[in-house]
Parts: structure tokens; C-alpha cells; sequence
């Protein structure tokens, strides 16, 4: 794209927030037909929704609040590699799953560097298998962007990549990393998470296919401090789900049991006995990830559990609200949210 190209999409996103706040309609024909080359010439709103219909403070363009759905909730998870979405909101994903919504965890990009004996297509396919069954467990879906490990960068492509994923989810919930994680292909994907905020309402941009309201965003934990630390705003108890998470995780054998991308022949097992020792040690530090969270963001399950059984919870994932999302009340959130 052009920088032309790229100033004139900037002001029709201009003009199409203008029309949002002065009158409740997400777009126009007209402000579409200016969309920067992203709308055709014949486009009208109405090939994607009815004038009218859809304001921002709804759920389904009806206006009502969250609380009143009558339908499951679809959530999206986008994580960097093929297990960074399992290892932030497996047990919350297993939950949301067993009351029968639909939940889908995206692999931003395919995980080809992501082990130290071989790399390329061979190890993507494997990581892609392995996410696979990993869903299997968890009961939810599953997709792994063909994008290299190591090469995401935050561009319109992929944004549009994102927006596309979470249209055809009709996503009233996105997951992702902070864009202040410690790797770049996690940054990124917070990045590119982020700038799909309120574009993914916008008709004008891939015109075909219907636009869904701005859903609410969440950022999955993390323990980086700079610029800012990980403020928990919801955290939920996973102790009923946790053996499911960690059957899920204990799959992804390229990760965990033999190194990932930075270990080497010593670090596999040379006997079944040893082979028997490391796969419970690593089944206890994925465990010991789910204690770290709730120990960390204890006040914030006291806040949603009550002191008594929020003192009493050993294992969690916590997420805070990215404010470019849907704004949702305590009660919304305590309606979308597995509490149970």
C-alpha cells in the first residue's frame, strides 16, 4: 500500500468514528465508498448490516447489554506460537468450553524456529499436530497462521488477517498477548490484536464479510514490569480444570520435554526411567505456572471469589481489559467470565 493509500484510510477511519458518536451508525455508504481502496465502488452498508441497527454500547446490534445474550459466547485466542494461548488461558478456554461455548485458540504464527534439532516445515507441521490435539483436550478449536516464527511484524496484512479471524468467529471476546511482552513475535501480536479494536465494526474494510461489534478485549497475563505491570482486573479459578490444561500442554512434546529452541541432546532422556522423571518434572513446572498466578494476583480472585474462597484457590489465569475494546460493567463481566 501506498502512503497515499495508507492517509486516505486513515481519514476515512476519521470520518467513520465521527459518524459513530454523532449518530450511533458504525458507517455510511458514503464514508465506505471512501474507505481508502478497501471498499469496492458498488459497496453499500447495507450488504453488511442494517443502518441503524448496530451501536457500539450493544451486544448483537440490539443495544442490550451483555447480561441478556441468549446464545453461547464465541472467544478467540490469539497467541505467538502453537502453545503460548494453551500455556496463558487453557483452563479458562476448558471451562468456557465444557458450558458449550465456542472457543478458538490462534496460533499467530506457525512455531518454525520454535525447536533446536530441526526447523522449518517439518517442525511447523509437527507444532500444528501437536496444538491440534492439544484442542482435542481442551474441547475447543483451533488455527495456526502460516506466518514464520520470528518474522511477525505489525502490518496491514496481518491486521486484516486478524480482523478476517475475528468476523468469521463472530468473536464477542479477543485474547492476546500485552505488546510489552519480552519476545517480539508476542509484542507484535498484541500489537496486531490492539489495532483490530473498533476496525473489525468498520464495513468499509473487507467489505465482505459481515462486521461484528467491537467486541471486549483482554490481554493475557504476564509478569513484565516495564512500562507498566500486568494489572489483573480479572482473574478465575482453574482447580476443577487444571489436570485437563496440563494433559494439554504435556502433549506439545517438541516444547517441553525435549527443549524447545534453545536446549540440545543432553537434555533428553537416555532411558525410560529417565524419560518417566521428566515428564514429571515438567507436568510440576506447568503446574507451578497456574499456583504462580493465583499466588501473585490473589487479591484480584478475593475480589471475584470473596475472601473465603478466594484464599483457597491454588490454581488460576488472570487477564486485564485492553480499554480499545467494548467497555463492559462488574455484572457483564461476571456473566461472560467461568466464576464457578
Amino acid at each position: 500500500m501506498s502512503s497515499k493509500d495508507r492517509r486516505e484510510f486513515l481519514k476515512s477511519a476519521a470520518a467513520i468514528t465521527a459518524a459513530a458518536v454523532t449518530t450511533g451508525i458504525v458507517a455510511s455508504e458514503a464514508h465506505a465508498q471512501n474507505a481508502g481502496g478497501y471498499a469496492s465502488k458498488n459497496f453499500k452498508a447495507e450488504d453488511t448490516i442494517k443502518k441503524g441497527e448496530w451501536r457500539s454500547s450493544g451486544a448483537d446490534g440490539t443495544g442490550i447489554p451483555l447480561t441478556e445474550l441468549k446464545r453461547p459466547l464465541n472467544i478467540l485466542v490469539f497467541g505467538a506460537h502453537p502453545d503460548d494461548a494453551e500455556l496463558k488461558a487453557g483452563g479458562v478456554a476448558a471451562k468456557w468450553a465444557a458450558k458449550g461455548h465456542k472457543v478458538k485458540l490462534v496460533s499467530v504464527t506457525n512455531g518454525d524456529m520454535g525447536y533446536w534439532k530441526n526447523t522449518g516445515i517439518p517442525l511447523a507441521a509437527r507444532r500444528k499436530r501437536e496444538q491440534a490435539r492439544a484442542s482435542e483436550i481442551l474441547g475447543t478449536k483451533c488455527e495456526v497462521l502460516d506466518i514464520g516464527d520470528g518474522t511477525l511484524e505489525p502490518t496491514l496484512e496481518n491486521r486484516l488477517k486478524l480482523i478476517r479471524l475475528i468476523r468469521e468467529w463472530k468473536a464477542d471476546i479477543v485474547m492476546g498477548h500485552r505488546p510489552t511482552d519480552y519476545q517480539a513475535d508476542h509484542r507484535y501480536t498484541g500489537v496486531l490484536m490492539q489495532d483490530t479494536a473498533f476496525l473489525c465494526a468498520v464495513p468499509g474494510i473487507l467489505p465482505e464479510i459481515p462486521v461484528v461489534p467491537n467486541p471486549v478485549y483482554l490481554y493475557l497475563y504476564d509478569y513484565f514490569q516495564r512500562p507498566y505491570p500486568f494489572n489483573p482486573d480479572i482473574a478465575v479459578s482453574i482447580d476443577s480444570v487444571v489436570e485437563k490444561k496440563t494433559n494439554a500442554v504435556d502433549v506439545m512434546d517438541s516444547q517441553f520435554y525435549e527443549g524447545g529452541c534453545m536446549s540440545s541432546d543432553a537434555t533428553l532422556p537416555k532411558t525410560p526411567e529417565d524419560a518417566k522423571k521428566r515428564r514429571a518434572e515438567i507436568r510440576r513446572l506447568l503446574a507451578g505456572r497456574n499456583e504462580q498466578c493465583a499466588d501473585r494476583f490473589r487479591a484480584a480472585l478475593i475480589k471475584w471469589y470473596g475472601k473465603e474462597k478466594g484464599e483457597k484457590i491454588k490454581n488460576a489465569e488472570a487477564f486485564e481489559i485492553c480499554e480499545y475494546g467494548r467497555k463492559v460493567t462488574e455484572a457483564e463481566i461476571r456473566f461472560l467470565f467461568p466464576f464457578d
